[in-house]
């Protein structure tokens, strides 16, 4: 269906999004920090506000591809069923990335060049809200079923999108998972109040009458090992996260009171859930600092605020982005720009330019008590870190509970080492010049696949539709950096029946913090890599 064109409906509306309840009425409770309701009115003039481009740069700022000015239009024509067709056509969960993502997309939107971008945001959830309401979103099981067994290890939303596009494909598919929840980060990790338990079980229950099925409490490398796993399927799929944090180079990080974020962070999910938290820590009465100044030091924040925190401090190492976009940061990259976080606007303090030097134990008890810090002025160059004037050598801040959430190194375990994936000092997996990494041979033969994906984000999956199954699918976290709160999930094929080394196909999950970041090069593995595995 043809768009309609409206290249002057931003001139007729402002930008107005869904926006967030107010802050000092979400930190007295746990429920979601956006507004319930929204009009399905005002939306229809926010979809007017897309200028229909030419070129539409939303769409490369997105992941995973989304097709943007489609839905926007759909949803200014008042058709929602329709709209939620395109969004579903390109992401398996948008109720996950319209909750939750940073929304790149919006610093690529045309109109961001000099007005306010598109609320692509808010008319994402507001789709997919409308969905759920309208009963449209229902199970949808493959008319037959294939000899082939998947495994899928990690159930969090890369692992998710594999098992049903598998799925769906007519494969039968079973997830593993270490934890006792599925949804990976988004069940124990990104706060409740960020995303509500219910929207996750809804799409469990979904994928549960799909077919797939579940396995909770299972680690493979140590419930299960690499043979097993793989005597009793065709073809596997590591979705593994990229849980390993990076490390605080200072002395003191062995103190009680000081723990990565993603220690912290899904003890309270768990408390949420009515489960037990054994020698659980909560910020109540204390003098929190958080170390980290994105999407996970923000959730640290929120949370602190509302287990009754005494005082919380974020640091961030980097010097204060300004207020507007920098010569070096031109438009459509992802804006690099200072805007308080929802955290912050709770309540708390920014300092940054920060250069931790120690965590000390004033009182020689065990447990931490104080930050200490230079106040720095940095000199960078290529965008990093080059050297710094010292302007304040002793600055400290009372820290009663310390939170890393300095970043993620990658997979914090290899369960197949034991069959030559190999790991690089940065946690990355061990690849060629070519970005290709060897794997191992098949557990048993199998014939060739239909395939029924038909969309850029489900193309990841098509060479395990297309091509026998002697294959494994690979979520390697590869050389993963912070960038613009996203990371991209090479996902990597390969044909171990004839020992061909693996190839690179790309696919994004959406951008919460947890997996912020990105790829080095994003847009070549993107754009280069991405094309030659399918057209986008």
């Amino acid at each position: 269906m043809p768009r309609e064109h409206h290249p002057d409906g931003y001139r007729k509306h402002e930008r107005q999004p869904i926006g967030k309840r107010p802050p000092t009425e979400r930190t007295a409770d746990y429920d979601e920090i956006w507004r319930p309701d929204w009009s399905p009115e005002a939306l229809q003039d926010q979809g007017e506000r897309c200028v229909d481009c030419g070129v539409p740069t939303c769409m490369s700022g997105c992941p995973i591809g989304n097709r943007i000015p489609e839905w926007n239009d759909l949803v200014h024509r008042s058709d929602w069923k329709a709209a939620l067709e395109q969004l579903h056509a390109t992401n398996n969960f948008p109720e996950f990335t319209g909750y939750t993502c940073p929304a790149p997309c919006e610093d690529s939107c045309v109109l961001a060049v000099n007005d306010d971008a598109v609320a692509i945001k808010s008319i994402e959830r507001a789709i997919v809200d409308r969905g759920w309401e309208e009963g449209w979103i229902q199970p949808e099981p493959p008319a037959e079923r294939t000899d082939h067994q998947v495994a899928v290890v990690g159930s969090g939303p890369a692992g998710l999108a594999a098992a049903q596009q598998l799925n769906r494909a007519g494969h039968r598919v079973t997830v593993y998972e270490r934890d006792d929840a599925i949804g990976g980060l988004m069940t124990y990790g990104i706060p409740d109040f960020k995303f509500a338990r219910h929207r996750i079980e809804r799409r469990v229950d979904q994928l549960r009458q799909e077919g797939i099925q579940f396995v909770t409490g299972t680690e493979v490398g140590a419930d299960l090992t690499p043979d097993q796993l793989r005597a009793g399927h065709d073809a596997i799929c590591l979705a593994l996260g990229a849980q390993g944090h990076r490390e605080l180079p200072v002395p003191g990080t062995d103190l009680d009171g000081v723990l990565p974020a993603m220690d912290f962070l899904p003890q309270e999910n768990r408390r949420q859930r009515g489960q037990p938290v054994p020698g659980g820590v909560t910020a109540q009465g204390k003098n929190v600092v958080v170390l980290g100044g994105g999407d996970t030091g923000a959730d640290c924040v929120a949370t602190a605020h509302r287990q009754g925190a005494n005082q919380v401090v974020q640091i961030g190492i980097n010097e204060k982005p300004s207020a507007d976009r920098s010569s070096d940061n031109p438009w459509p990259e992802a804006a690099q720009v200072h805007e308080k976080t929802y955290a912050q606007k709770e309540g708390g303090e920014e300092k940054f330019a920060v250069n931790t030097t120690a965590l000390a134990d004033c009182d020689g008890d065990g447990h931490v008590d104080e930050l200490r810090a230079q106040r720095v002025e940095w000199t960078y160059e290529n965008g990093r870190r080059a050297d710094k004037t010292v302007l304040d050598p002793d600055f400290r801040v009372p820290a009663d509970l310390v939170l890393v959430a300095i970043g993620f190194t990658g997979p914090d375990t290899n369960p197949f080492a034991s069959m030559g994936v190999e790991r690089k000092d940065d946690g990355t997996f061990v690849t060629d010049d070519r970005l290709r990494l060897s794997c191992w041979a098949a557990a048993r033969p199998a014939g060739p696949l239909p395939t029924t994906a038909t969309s850029p984000a489900r193309r990841t999956f098509r060479p395990a539709c297309r091509h026998p199954i002697r294959r494994s699918l690979v979520d390697s976290r590869h050389d993963q950096r912070e960038r613009s709160g996203f990371r991209c999930v090479p996902v990597l094929p390969c044909f171990p029946g004839v020992f061909q080394p693996f190839r690179w196909i790309t696919f994004s999950i959406p951008p919460f913090d947890e997996f912020g970041g990105a790829v080095g090069d994003a847009e070549k593995v993107k754009w280069s890599v991405g094309r030659s595995a399918g057209e986008h």
